[in-house]
């Protein structure tokens, strides 16, 4: 028997994560419906959680820059079923990337779209597809890992965990390799404002091995709101690469949070790189569970008018013998805001930490404003972590240098500024992806991309 909701409604300060409460009370038969009693039981505490839980304020220190509730308290449309699109997405939808050979797999408005079928089993035994059907056939699997691995109390996480209905799910089997990678395509598409909240959960067993390229679209002109949550679980020697590509218009605002576990001698390289968004928060979480883990953490965004980006990255080194290396990047123009709050921490008993962490922004006017906070929390003695951030112009030496080879101001800023950002992009692996996000990037930095060029409805 499921057990009776009990909701706290006296401490609430404000009616924001009340609100989503008392939906779920209104809607619990559709929420907890015929699924396994592991679900029922994460949906009830997260959501009995959430009433006793505000929405982290302004004086939040995890979210100083860049204060949320607003837009959760906006009467944004929330789907709980799949609302039916009636004509071919795939023939509207052009991706970024059309040359990348991968897996396909479209989240559309926080559902799993796909008209054939809904889980996809290879021939060596990787499954991925709908993470709604993967708890259906296997409950067990999903059971031993869902909800495990989230580290913080954040109200939007536990808004997510009370209320997500799909997204996608990935599982590798020990030793198994992925041929190619699975291309994630998320997208909004709707007629009316709309809050989505997709859920993902990626299994990668022992020496296993597996690329993911997650891309984020809008295909019209509608305000959109997206709460994601993403559970990684890595076992010991696998490895794990994840690129994301954020490209949603200005009216959309995303919220997103990575967990990420690893096992000894697991290695996982992120990659992010927002290049379009109104307001966008980028949470991940690292905890180096076993020895002699390998983490990278990689991160480029290009902002201008009013748009707002917000990175916080926590790796937490629970483990003697493990290394960590992060690099985030903005390049800001116009009026916009980029913050990077990045903290590491080494606990007691992890001696030969090796952690590293570099935050760099160049600001292209006098408008833009960037925030940095690097930290350090470290609790053993033989260790080497550095950390550090800087915020500047281009250099003028350098563009001066460019000039007097004759090439144009215009053309030297270019070039000075996509060499600012290309370490990171050359850190991609996949290649194919590595080319074309550089050329998406040049054309952002020229002011030649929008958001649009991979819609073909035309909106204005």
């Amino acid at each position: 028997m499921v057990r009776t909701l009990r909701f706290n409604r006296e401490i609430m300060d404000t009616l924001s994560t009340q609100q989503y409460s008392d939906l779920f009370l209104k809607h619990k038969d559709i929420f907890l419906g015929d699924e396994p009693k592991f679900l029922q039981e994460i949906r009830i505490k997260a959501a009995e959680k959430l009433s006793t839980q505000s929405f982290p304020a302004k004086k939040n220190e995890l979210y100083k820059y860049t204060f949320l509730e607003p837009y959760f308290n906006n009467g944004f449309k929330k789907n709980i079923i799949p609302k039916p699109i009636t004509f071919d997405i795939c023939d509207m939808f052009r991706c970024d990337v059309p040359t990348l050979d991968t897996h396909l797999a479209i989240v559309l408005n926080g559902f799993y779209y796909d008209t054939k079928k809904l889980l996809i089993t290879l021939p060596n035994g990787i499954i991925y597809g709908s993470l709604a059907e993967a708890i259906k056939q296997y409950p067990a699997l999903v059971e031993a890992h869902l909800s495990k691995y989230i580290t913080t109390d954040d109200s939007y996480v536990t808004l997510n965990s009370a209320m997500a209905r799909d997204g996608v799910f990935l599982y590798v089997p020990k030793n198994k390799s992925l041929d190619k990678p699975i291309q994630i395509i998320n997208i909004l598409l709707a007629d009316e404002e709309l809050m989505v909240q997709p859920r993902n959960l990626f299994i990668m067993e022992q020496g296993s091995s597996a690329k993911i390229v997650i891309c984020d679209h809008t295909l019209n002109d509608n305000k959109y709101l997206t709460n994601s949550a993403t559970e990684v679980y890595v076992a010991s020697d696998a490895n794990f690469e994840c690129f994301r590509m954020q490209n949603e218009h200005n009216e959309a605002v995303q919220v997103s949070h990575t967990f990420i576990h690893q096992e000894a001698g697991s290695n996982v390289r992120t990659n992010n790189v927002t290049l379009h968004g109104g307001v966008v928060r980028n949470n991940l979480y690292v905890n180096l569970a076993g020895e002699h883990c390998e983490n990278t953490s990689l991160g480029l965004f290009l902002t201008d008018g009013t748009q707002q980006v917000d990175n916080y990255t926590f790796i937490d080194h629970a483990t003697p013998n493990c290394n960590s290396n992060q690099l985030y990047k903005g390049i800001l123009d116009n009026k916009s805001t980029g913050s990077f709050t990045g903290k590491i921490m080494v606990r007691k008993d992890a001696q030969k930490t090796m952690a590293y962490q570099r935050n760099s922004n160049l600001l292209l006017t006098s408008d833009a404003h960037a925030n940095a906070k690097p930290q350090l929390e470290i609790y053993a003695d033989d260790v080497k972590c550095t950390h550090g951030a800087t915020i500047g112009q281009i250099d003028e030496n350098a563009l001066f240098y460019l000039r007097s080879r004759g090439i144009s101001e215009r053309e030297s800023r270019l070039l000075l500024m996509y060499a600012f950002a290309f370490e990171v992009i050359k850190q991609i692996q996949v290649e194919p992806l590595q080319i074309r996000i550089g050329d998406l990037v040049e054309k952002r930095l020229r002011g030649e991309l929008s958001r649009c060029n991979n819609c073909a409805m035309y909106c204005k």
